[in-house]
């Protein structure tokens, strides 16, 4: 959520909730350094607690109870057990990180895993905080925020080759992960950026740099 919708709770929670989801950032990190089938083997067991025990918040009241006392200040409108039954940010991040490892070249799972954390986060931030202008459903000011540090992302993040063509890749999907963050297509944006960066990442690849091979960073 950035800019100009209605304001549910307070700015510093949300500084709080986008402070734990930066700390998702040790996925692309961590990922950098070990290979698919151990990156996999950390998250499916994380995925199935988190998806079990999100699953059970709105299915048992018990549960739902006892998770809203503990961290339901966390926790969007639409994420709570009576707002339409929706998983919870956490529980879509594990799912987009699990997919993009398992389907992905490595090289586009740490970029477009880290759009997400660090833009989402900023394009936030900025947006509740100076968002003054409408884009699309959020704001012009967290639109920007999400496309320059996107940019600064693809600055930083390994290539294949390092080529100028793959920062100018890198580039485009990050404005096409603006657009998707101030969108509103009834999909998580924890799932819809990452997967949308890392398909056009893919797909563009593969029209300007055919001979580059992707998987060259799967191989170290």
């Amino acid at each position: 959520m950035n800019g100009l919708r209605s304001v549910e709770d307070s700015y510093g929670t949300e500084i709080i909730r986008k402070g734990i989801h930066l700390l998702s950032m040790l996925i692309p990190v961590v990922y950098y350094f070990i290979s698919k089938q151990t990156a996999l083997s950390i998250l499916i067991p994380l995925l199935l607690l988190f998806g079990l025990s999100d699953i059970a918040r709105l299915t048992v009241p018990a549960v739902g109870r006892l998770y809203n006392r503990w961290f339901g200040f966390l926790l969007r409108a639409h994420e709570h057990n009576d707002k339409g039954r929706r998983l919870n940010g956490a529980t879509y991040v594990l799912v987009a990180a699990t997919i993009l490892v398992f389907f992905f070249p490595k090289v586009i799972v740490i970029t477009s895993f880290s759009i997400l954390i660090v833009s989402d986060t900023s394009a936030a931030l900025i947006g509740r905080r100076l968002g003054k202008h409408r884009f699309l459903t959020k704001s012009r000011e967290g639109a920007a925020a999400f496309f320059v540090s996107a940019l600064l992302v693809v600055a930083l993040a390994p290539k294949v080759e390092y080529l100028p063509t793959e920062y100018l890749i890198g580039a485009v999907a990050a404005a096409l992960g603006a657009v998707v963050e101030a969108s509103a297509f009834g999909v998580d944006d924890n799932l819809s950026i990452p997967l949308t960066v890392g398909g056009a990442i893919w797909i563009l690849y593969a029209w300007l740099l055919p001979a580059v091979n992707l998987f060259k960073l799967d191989q170290i």
